[in-house]
C-alpha cells in the first residue's frame, strides 16, 4: 500500500508573495503573523447574494496597497460569520470564506475573514490557523519564497485566467414564459444567482452622485449583468430603466439604444441602409398625396404594408394589387397609424431564415414557413420551423446586422432573394423556444458564456476625481 509523498517543507518569512487563484488574485504581498489566529483579506463593497441554503458573498479587492483605482471583483461561498477582535482590541463581525492559497508551487485551502484593510501596508494577513504542518515561519526573515509581480494586473491575459466567479444576474421580464424560465434555469445550473425583475414594478432615483433602481419599495442590489426581455408594449419605460442600469455601470446584454432602434421599424431600416446591409426596398411618407410614389418606389404590387411598431407578424398586411395597396394605406392613415411600405420578395415563398446571433457569431439558424395561405412565417401565428444550413453570405449579413444595432444577442430575420440575403428585421429580444428545439442547441448556455466572458474578474480602473 503506497502513500502520497509528504509536501516539502516550506519556509516563510514575516512577509511573502502569495496568490489566491480561485479569487482571480495572482499576486498579493502578505504579512505572515503567527501571533494572529485568523487570516484576513482586504475587501470592500461586501454584499451577500444567492439562496439561503448556499449563500455567497461578493466583494471588491484592491490588490495593490495605496492604488485604489484598481479593483478586482470576487465572489465565494460563505463558510461562516464570526466575531473577530483585531490587534487594537476592536471587535467586528466578519464573513468567512475558504479558498486555496498558492505559495512556491504548493497549494492548500485557507479560511479568510473579509474586512477593510485600507491604510494598512499589507492587504492580506496570514494567521497561524492557515499554516500547515510543513510550514515553518522565521519571523526575522522576509521573502524566503520566489517573488511575484503586481504587473500581472496590467496584463490582458488576466481575464483569460480568471476563475469562474459566481455572478448575480437580473432578467428584466414581465412574463413567465419559456425564454425567461430557461435563462433562470441555465444561470442557476452554472452556479449564478438569477433574479427575474418585473420591468414595470421598478422605479428610478435620478441622482448625479448615487443613481439607484428600486423595486417594490427596496433598492435593488448591484448586478453583474442584466438580461433585458422587454416587451414591445413597455419599450419606452423598459429602455429608460436599462439606461439607469447602464449609468450604474452594469453590463447589459443588449443596450438601450439598440433595443430602441430595433423596435422602431423606420429607424431600424435607416440603420440597415446606413450600414449598406441588404433589405427589401422600403418607403415611408407622411402625406396621403404620396401614396402612388410609395407604391412605385417598392416596385409596385404585390407589396407589404407594415405598422412601425408591429410585433410577431401583427400589423403586417400583404396587398396583392395596386388597388388593394391604396385601400390598405388609406385605412392605416385613417387610423393615424405610422407604417412603411415594403417590397414583397416573391421568391422567398412565404419563408424566412431566423439567425440567432450571440456575441460576434451566428450560433443557430432555422427556416420558418408560414401556415397554409399565410405569407407570414411567424411561429406565433402557426408557422413551422426546421433547422437549416445558411451560406457564408447569410452568416456575415446576420452578424453585420446585429453589430449595426450594438446587440450582443439578436434574432436576425433574412429573406433569400435572387440578389442575396435581405434583412427583414432585427429582434432584440428573440424567443428561445423555437430556436432551441429546432436546432437542438443550448442557446441559453451560449448567452451565459458571452456574459461570463464579458464580466468575469478583470482589472477595473476607476476614474480618479479631477484635481481642483
Amino acid at each position: 500500500m503506497s502513500t502520497a509523498d509528504p509536501a516539502p517543507q516550506l519556509k516563510l518569512g514575516w512577509e511573502e508573495w502569495v496568490s489566491l487563484p480561485d479569487l482571480g488574485l495572482p499576486a498579493l504581498r502578505v504579512k505572515v503573523d503567527t501571533g494572529a489566529r485568523t487570516s484576513s483579506l482586504h475587501a470592500t463593497g461586501i454584499e451577500t447574494f444567492g439562496p439561503a441554503s448556499a449563500p455567497k458573498v461578493r466583494f471588491m479587492v484592491h490588490p495593490i496597497p495605496g492604488q485604489y483605482d484598481l479593483e478586482i471583483p470576487c465572489s465565494a461561498l460563505i463558510k461562516d460569520r464570526r466575531e473577530v477582535t483585531s490587534s487594537n482590541g476592536e471587535s467586528e463581525m466578519r464573513f468567512v470564506i475558504e479558498t486555496p492559497i498558492a505559495i512556491a508551487g504548493q497549494s492548500w485551502p485557507v479560511e479568510l475573514t473579509l474586512t477593510d484593510r485600507r491604510g494598512m501596508a499589507k492587504h492580506m494577513l496570514l494567521g497561524r490557523q492557515a499554516l500547515t504542518e510543513n510550514v515553518t515561519v522565521v519571523p526575522g526573515e522576509r521573502m524566503c519564497q520566489p517573488a511575484l509581480d503586481y504587473s500581472v494586473y496590467a496584463s490582458a491575459n488576466i481575464r483569460k485566467s480568471a476563475p469562474k466567479r459566481a455572478l448575480r444576474i437580473a432578467v428584466l421580464s414581465r412574463e413567465d414564459n419559456y425564454s425567461t424560465r430557461r435563462l433562470v434555469e441555465e444561470g442557476e445550473n452554472r452556479g449564478h444567482t438569477v433574479e427575474v425583475i418585473n420591468t414595470t414594478r421598478c422605479y428610478m432615483a435620478l441622482n448625479a452622485l448615487a443613481p439607484e433602481v428600486h423595486y417594490d419599495g427596496t433598492r435593488l442590489p448591484r448586478y453583474d449583468a442584466v438580461i433585458p426581455r422587454i416587451g414591445a408594449s413597455v419599450t419606452q419605460y423598459g429602455t429608460a430603466l436599462l439606461r439607469q442600469f447602464e449609468t450604474l455601470g452594469t453590463f447589459c446584454v443588449n443596450g438601450s439604444e439598440g433595443i430602441t432602434a430595433s423596435r422602431d421599424k423606420l429607424h431600424a431600416h435607416q440603420i440597415l441602409a446606413r450600414h449598406k446591409i441588404g433589405m427589401p426596398a422600403t418607403a415611408f411618407a407622411a402625406s396621403p398625396k404620396d401614396t402612388g410614389s410609395l407604391i412605385q418606389i417598392v416596385g409596385g404590387a404585390p407589396l407589404i404594408v407594415k405598422l412601425l411598431e408591429s410585433t410577431q407578424g401583427k400589423g403586417v398586411v400583404l396587398a396583392e394589387t395596386k388597388k388593394a395597396a391604396e385601400s390598405v394605406i388609406t385605412a392605416f392613415r385613417g387610423l393615424k397609424a405610422n407604417f412603411l411600405v415594403q417590397q414583397f420578395v416573391k421568391e422567398a415563398a412565404g419563408e424566412d431564415i431566423r439567425c440567432l446571433v450571440v456575441g460576434s457569431k451566428v450560433v443557430a439558424s432555422m427556416k420558418r414557413s408560414g401556415a397554409d395561405g399565410d405569407f407570414r412565417s411567424n411561429l406565433h401565428l402557426g408557422g413551422s420551423a426546421e433547422a437549416v444550413r445558411i451560406t457564408k453570405e447569410e452568416r456575415a449579413t446576420a452578424v453585420r446586422a446585429a453589430r449595426a444595432f450594438g446587440l450582443n444577442v439578436a434574432g436576425v430575420d433574412l429573406l433569400r432573394s435572387e440578389t442575396g440575403p435581405k434583412v427583414l428585421e432585427v429582434n432584440s429580444s428573440p424567443g428561445l423556444e423555437g430556436i432551441e428545439k429546432t436546432s437542438a442547441k443550448n442557446i441559453a448556455a451560449l448567452i451565459y458564456s458571452e456574459i461570463e466572458n464579458r464580466v468575469r474578474p478583470a482589472p477595473v480602473r476607476r476614474l480618479k476625481p479631477a484635481a481642483t
